[in-house]
């Protein structure tokens, strides 16, 4: 146990601590139980101290072993620091320290970097960002705010009661649908704070340092995953760091088309024999890529074993096609291509016939859809966690006549997408605030389809929003198309809109609405893609 500033103690585990001499520590700071097969440390230890380093694996306050309150994302900028100050002090300990993991454990390596502990040399955040604490945009909405996200306000429930973690199945159709969280935690007779803060609207603040744009800066090996359901929030930290005096020299990046578990589109939908989260040959082929990248990186940062020019500035995966390698992201000579949104009158219904265009029509066009709260639209997948586990074939969804659709050409060669994805949409809603979700897929000659990028917004009126999609690699291979789907929800990641000014969560009689969609040259609503000039053959 290590102990905290106010007396908490902190269970900690250390792995490889009998070095013939003080030697470099890889630390990680968990909330879902350092010791469980989910977050596999026992395996990764492995892996680092085979190759010199101490790990040390900590739960984080509140949760499991450790002691303390149970609330997220607080607390973790002094723990970080006493936590690093602890290891400094060990005998096994050169007092150079680097951070590694995923989601809220690359969180806490964030809140470390804003702890500005001089221990700390460098981090590899993975699946992860800066800005992930309820109440504080999960990612960039383009010009509207971000849909209420009911998947994360699940995670809190489940997670972040006390030093548990509690499963149950949360009946999503009561009205109000707080109602339906309010049973479970009448049920374990415990509920959870941070469950609460979401519901009042009432935002965490992670750092009681400065933020960590703004503290020291360490160097940075940036693990994203173009599937990631934090790859949009993950992006906008590489892309803001990379352009900041001090922070810019020391960024890498590396994109892999894996989702936010870790699930790779080359093996989706998952099989026995490749779902690492069950089995044990599976876990050890995931953890060569999921260590080797950042023990090299800490060989360089770390031990300086290695240089820094040994190591690629960005790596990046083109989805169907390889591994490439680059200096800077955006790709140099990526483009940006827009495709107009046309023929918006038979973009909805059962076999969709909008289309994607190089020039927006003369005039103006329109389609309207419905927003049902008691009919929403299916999410890409249940659980965005695991988007490429099962990967959804989307193309009933397509055929809904609450959605639009506006589909692009058969690609005659290779169609290469190399960097940010976004939508500029020209809408309008009965509803005095609605939400726009919005997906790019990858339409298959037989028919399947199968999700790029994502994005939302939510509007207060009528006017157009940008809806940014993300980053990506992907390649559209010969006699696939893209094509652009447009709904009012997306259920059950997100939370049905109230259609009123009800709080979504409390409302007992949600509206429906009808949104509005407008194109052509007076309202040029457009899909804007990154491309590579000269795709691959």
């Amino acid at each position: 146990m290590v102990r905290m500033r106010d007396g908490a103690l902190l269970a900690t585990d250390v792995y490889g601590a009998v070095p013939e001499e003080p030697a470099p520590t890889v630390l990680a700071r968990v909330p879902y139980d350092k010791n469980s097969r989910y977050v596999f440390f026992d395996k990764i230890a492995e892996r680092f101290t085979a190759r010199g380093y101490v790990v040390v694996v900590q739960d984080v306050r509140g949760k499991f072993r450790s002691e303390g309150r149970t609330l997220g994302w607080t607390g973790e900028v002094d723990d970080g620091y006493d936590t690093l100050e602890w290891i400094t002090r060990q005998s096994w300990s050169d007092g150079i320290v680097g951070m590694f993991g995923d989601s809220y454990y690359g969180f806490t390596q964030w809140s470390a970097v804003s702890s500005q502990h001089p221990a700390l040399r460098a981090i590899v955040p993975r699946v992860t960002c800066t800005t992930n604490a309820p109440g504080i945009a999960t990612y960039d909405s383009g010009s509207g705010r971000q849909p209420l996200w009911l998947e994360g306000a699940t995670y809190q429930a489940q997670v972040w009661v006390d030093n548990d973690t509690y499963e149950f199945d949360v009946d999503l159709s009561r009205r109000p649908v707080v109602a339906a969280y309010e049973e479970a935690f009448t049920a374990i007779g415990k509920r959870s704070a941070g469950f609460d803060l979401i519901v009042g609207g009432i935002p965490l603040a992670p750092y009681n340092g400065p933020h960590p744009y703004d503290a020291r800066p360490v160097p940075v090996l940036h693990c994203v995953g173009w599937f990631d359901n934090l790859g949009i929030a993950h992006m906008r930290d590489y892309t803001e760091l990379a352009k900041r005096p001090g922070w810019a020299a020391l960024q890498y990046l590396i994109a892999d088309t894996i989702d936010h578990e870790n699930y790779f589109l080359e093996d989706a939908p998952a099989t026995p024999e490749t779902d690492h989260l069950t089995g044990a040959a599976a876990l050890e082929r995931m953890l060569d890529s999921y260590t080797g990248p950042a023990i090299d990186f800490f060989d360089v940062f770390l031990k300086g074993t290695a240089e820094p020019d040994s190591l690629p500035r960005v790596r990046w995966k083109l989805g169907h096609e390889g591994w490439r390698t680059s200096d800077t992201w955006p790709l140099p000579e990526a483009t940006t291509t827009e495709l107009y949104l046309a023929e918006p009158a038979v973009a909805a219904g059962k076999t969709p016939g909008g289309t994607l265009a190089p020039r927006p029509a003369t005039g103006t066009e329109s389609a309207e859809w419905r927003y049902d709260p008691d009919d929403l639209v299916p999410s890409a997948a249940a659980d965005t966690f695991l988007q490429l586990r099962d990967h959804v074939d989307e193309r009933r969804t397509l055929d809904r006549d609450d959605v639009l659709v506006f589909t692009g050409p058969a690609s005659g060669r290779p169609f290469d997408l190399a960097g940010p994805v976004h939508a500029v949409l020209h809408v309008e809603s009965t509803a005095p605030t609605f939400d726009v979700f919005v997906r790019l897929l990858d339409l298959a000659p037989d028919g399947t389809a199968r999700l790029v990028v994502r994005g939302c917004a939510q509007a207060d009126g009528p006017g157009e929003v940008e809806v940014a999609l993300g980053h990506t690699g992907y390649r559209v291979r010969p006699g696939h198309r893209l094509a652009l789907m447009i709904a009012g929800s997306d259920f059950p990641n997100h939370l049905p809109n109230s259609g009123s000014t009800e709080s979504p969560w409390l409302t007992t009689t949600p509206k429906a609405s009808l949104q509005k969609l407008r194109t052509g040259s007076a309202h040029p609503s457009r899909l804007c893609l990154t491309v590579l000039p000269e795709s691959g053959e």
